[in-house]
């Protein structure tokens, strides 16, 4: 390609992300953070694979051969899992698929690379905690300290709710309802509203929490904020909950076993609410899954239910009966 398509390369990505994602689909900032760090590591790939420039590559140095081989080298070398390897591909994906819209001669570079297979993965069973795991971790933050106080407040709403770590860290103050009917609106994937409600508890102390520092309830303040009186990030919540679950560990050693992450408070909510007897569509709902396919995985994953299930099953084992030949044609059958 000539320098022409090779500065059109840089106008396209950069139209992807201004006119595709933000001002056509309205991507969430999450989604948006997401597809950049999938295309920038491909970037900066191709960049050493050709000896160019990033800003100097051209819709040709990222072909079919070069996008199988960053594959590759996110599995084997950056340690990716084929789950992670698979959405970053379909980052690449929505790329190739907006600038075969926009460059009717990049459209054969295009098609190869949409035709690359995702990888199939191993669905895993759903990780939860029970009853008095969840307690022990609630329990860990010292809430004598205004640290220890927010910390609680996190891991109560977030076992609580069932929100996505996005949906905690995005709820501002004006997002609360702490009166009764205690409810909190939440801003799902797809810029999906929902209202999830609360427990008593939680509300009093979203509620202690807000008063502690002088936050109006009808303002955009965040809620959950860190040392610096900033919102807090994913990694801020995965520290958090990290360090709750090693002080927890010790009264509750199951925790110390296991790998326990902010969505796995997500899957725990849902467990909770399907073994209380709640339906399905009304868990969906709850959790804002889009599909209730999605929703059905708990079902696979409460061994309990399938436990209780056996033991409805009340059938005796009936004896064995020999068969007797009825007819002389079949006796003879028989005896071949």
């Amino acid at each position: 390609m000539t320098a022409t398509s090779t500065s059109q390369l840089a106008g396209l990505i950069e139209l992807f992300f201004r006119r595709r994602l933000a001002a056509q689909k309205q991507a969430s900032p999450s989604t948006v953070v997401t597809y950049r760090d999938a295309l920038r590591l491909l970037l900066v790939f191709a960049s050493d694979r050709s000896g160019k420039t990033p800003s100097a590559l051209s819709v040709e140095d990222l072909d079919r051969d070069v996008v199988l081989a960053f594959l590759d080298y996110l599995e084997n070398e950056r340690g990716n899992t084929v789950r992670s390897r698979n959405a970053r591909l379909g980052a690449i994906r929505s790329l190739f698929r907006h600038i075969s819209y926009c460059d009717p001669a990049a459209v054969g570079v295009a098609q190869r690379i949409l035709s690359i297979p995702t990888k199939r993965t191993t669905t895993r069973v759903v990780g939860f905690l029970r009853k008095e795991e969840l307690n022990a971790v609630l329990a860990a933050p010292d809430r004598s300290k205004l640290q220890g106080r927010r910390d609680h407040a996190l891991l109560l709403f977030l076992g609580r709710t069932g929100a996505r770590v996005s949906e905690a860290i995005s709820v501002n103050a004006k997002d609360l309802r702490l009166d009764s009917p205690w409810q909190v609106l939440l801003r799902g994937k797809g810029r999906k509203e929902r209202i999830v409600p609360l427990a008593e508890d939680t509300a009093d102390v979203l509620k202690a929490i807000c008063r502690e520092r002088n936050v109006p309830l009808n303002t955009e303040v965040p809620v959950f904020v860190n040392s610096r009186g900033k919102r807090l990030t994913r990694f801020g919540v995965t520290h958090i909950l990290e360090r709750a679950v090693r002080k927890a560990s010790v009264s509750c050693p199951s925790l110390g076993t296991r790998s326990i992450s902010p969505h796995t408070m997500r899957h725990t909510v849902a467990m909770h609410l399907l073994q209380a007897g709640v339906d399905l569509a009304t868990i969906r709902s709850w959790l804002g899954h889009v599909s209730v396919v999605t929703t059905h995985h708990y079902i696979e994953a409460d061994i309990e239910m399938k436990r209780r299930a056996i033991e409805q099953c009340d059938v005796q084992e009936a004896k064995p009966i020999r068969y007797q030949a009825t007819d002389e044609l079949l006796a003879f059958l028989d005896c071949l």
